[in-house]
């Protein structure tokens, strides 16, 4: 499993559009094979953080390249976010309370 954190801050003004687009994009995720969970929270400070799970590589690839997803990306870098950054990670151990 892959997990995907994604920090961003957006532009004065851009809440509303990016609201709709960040609906799409889940949208669309939500609809792919391989797609496990997302969550999202905003702090206080006004930075979001997105976790996004993909069971594997591949299926996250596929998301990453998917051409929605490619242009969101971009409208992103030119009119929404004034900062973001992303980290993919693999998850090397998982347990819960209760088992």
């Amino acid at each position: 499993m892959l997990l995907t954190v994604f920090h961003t801050r957006l532009n004065p003004g851009a809440g509303p559009e990016a609201e709709a687009l960040g609906t799409r994009m889940y949208e669309i995720a939500t609809s792919m094979p391989g797609f496990v969970s997302y969550r999202e929270f905003q702090g206080a400070d006004g930075e979001s953080v997105s976790l996004v799970e993909f069971a594997s590589p591949e299926t996250l690839a596929a998301w990453r390249n998917h051409p929605e997803h490619l242009q969101a990306q971009q409208i992103g870098q030119q009119r929404l976010f004034s900062e973001y950054r992303v980290q993919v990670c693999a998850i090397e151990r998982e347990y819960a309370f209760p088992t």
